[in-house]
């Protein structure tokens, strides 16, 4: 096949995944999170508690165009994976001149159930993921080329990245460590422009900083607080909750994949200090400590490893032997087929699976119908507002009840928010939240009034205690949560 064709083969390939992305996008129901993200986008801010802004913007552009859909919330991520896997394409090639590696890094980066799937749920992942992958092509074309102007772009994208998600802060030193590990790149720190291009990854962050500033710090103190919860004695179980949860999220055969070539790329950088494998090294590598680190005390969230995953792709792409070649294409389609299975049983919840024991039903199913059940209660109680302390459950029906209920925020995390505050009198409230004994605080009164629930096709999901409460105490933290289709008319 010519380069020609191959080319037209791989848009043609892309553009087929990402309409494919976009339906499923479309049609499968937001997680508590992306409606919690979508609050973020209706009160856009240079940082918020759990996260920087990057998500939130990306939600507003995404709901600008194609309304507040879940679409809309969407949108950029299968446009993201698109451009993403593009980079990546390049990226390989430049680095395996000789071995047509693009085309296979490609595939190996889409075919994990990680990229799989967060190109079509909008998290923060999803700009970062992007970002970094863009980083990581500028650092190969200015290996590639040598143009020091390219030190601009990796400060750009790296910047980016950090406003998308902290865990972008290893991307820093790893370049660092590149440049300090191959002798014939030494010679960057005497110009100017690695210091500009760092300089301008600065100033893309500053705002992020500037917030924190003005709001003691939270964000950071939030993520620097993971480090309190340590449980060394669990530690073999949280290194194979890490193992296991890569295994599954990277898929069974692209994880091996994975994993040789970066210890193939080790080998070269190690004996070799061959600059392309450095780079591969020193920007996983680092990483991976990290994590395995964190796991010895603490457990590491599935999708954290994800910046790993481009150098990674790359690596395995460059692998020499038949032995990995024949490996190549069987992993492709299986990561595909699982891929494809989890789009379809997120969109249908086809498979028999107990709701309970279905993590995509835990996340997915009954939103609307717990909206219902709630609004009915309110409507009996002669309640004129809906609130939950918990974020992902208020974000949810705030977008599933009707336009003129007002749908309420409760907790610290919601001063932060540039949200309009509730003018809350005696008029009584329908407080959601997990059924429990202990009356929720900072009501003058608060009364059990029976349990609502989320189900998928008649089977129990979650169950949900609701209570009447009145007379806002004035220590309640509270704001009144957007409608996607209306202003609401009740205050």
């Amino acid at each position: 096949m010519t380069v020609r064709r191959r080319g037209a083969a791989l848009v043609g390939c892309l553009i087929a995944l990402t309409a494919l992305r976009l339906v499923a996008a479309a049609v499968v129901p937001l997680a508590p999170d992306e409606t919690y993200y979508w609050v973020f986008s209706r009160a856009l801010a240079p940082g918020y508690l759990d996260h920087p802004p990057m998500v939130a913007l990306w939600v507003w552009a995404g709901t600008a165009i194609a309304g507040p859909s879940a679409l809309g919330v969407r949108l950029l991520g299968p446009l993201s994976g698109l451009f993403g896997t593009l980079l990546l394409h390049d990226a390989a090639n430049r680095i395996w001149p000789d071995r047509q590696a693009g085309a296979a890094a490609a595939a190996f980066l889409n075919a994990t159930l990680l990229c799989g799937v967060g190109a079509v749920i909008m998290t923060p992942d999803t700009p970062l993921l992007l970002f970094w992958t863009a980083c990581l092509w500028a650092l190969v074309r200015l290996l590639d080329g040598g143009r020091p102007a390219w030190w601009l772009a990796i400060g750009l994208f790296a910047g980016l990245a950090l406003a998308s998600k902290y865990t972008a802060l290893l991307l820093w030193p790893g370049i660092a460590l590149w440049l300090l590990w191959v002798p014939s790149l030494r010679r960057w720190w005497r110009s100017p422009m690695p210091w500009a291009g760092a300089s301008l990854g600065a100033l893309v962050f500053l705002p992020v900083v500037a917030w924190n500033a003005q709001h003691d710090w939270v964000s950071f103190l939030r993520q620097g607080g993971r480090v309190d919860s340590w449980h060394p004695s669990r530690a073999v179980q949280f290194i194979a909750e890490l193992i296991g949860g890569q295994l599954g999220l990277a898929t069974p055969l692209l994880f091996p994949l994975f994993v040789a070539g970066l210890a193939w790329a080790t080998r070269r950088a190690w004996r070799d200090r061959d600059p392309a494998a450095s780079l591969l090294c020193t920007l996983t590598l680092p990483g991976a400590v990290v994590f395995l680190q964190h796991a010895l005390g603490d457990r590491v969230q599935g999708n954290w490893p994800a910046i790993l995953y481009p150098a990674a792709a790359i690596a395995a792409a460059g692998l020499p032997g038949r032995r990995w070649c024949r490996l190549r294409w069987p992993a492709v389609g299986l990561g595909a087929a699982m891929t494809l299975l989890v789009y379809i049983q997120a969109a249908t919840f086809a498979l028999p699976l107990p709701a309970r024991a279905d993590p995509l039903a835990r996340q997915l199913a009954g939103w609307q119908g717990l909206a219902g059940a709630v609004d009915a209660v309110r409507r009996q109680q002669g309640a004129h507002c809906v609130a939950s302390d918990e974020y992902g459950v208020a974000s949810e029906l705030a977008r599933a009840l009707p336009p003129d209920v007002m749908v309420l925020g409760v907790g610290p995390r919601w001063r932060l928010f540039s949200l309009e505050s509730p003018a809350l009198d005696t008029r009584p409230c329908i407080m959601v939240g997990r059924p429990s004994d202990v009356s929720p605080t900072g009501w003058r009164e608060a009364r059990s009034i029976g349990v609502a629930a989320r189900t998928s096709d008649g089977a129990l999901v979650q169950r949900f205690g609701l209570w009447r409460v009145a007379g806002a105490l004035p220590s309640l933290s509270a704001a009144v949560l957007p409608a996607p289709a209306a202003v609401r008319q009740t205050r």
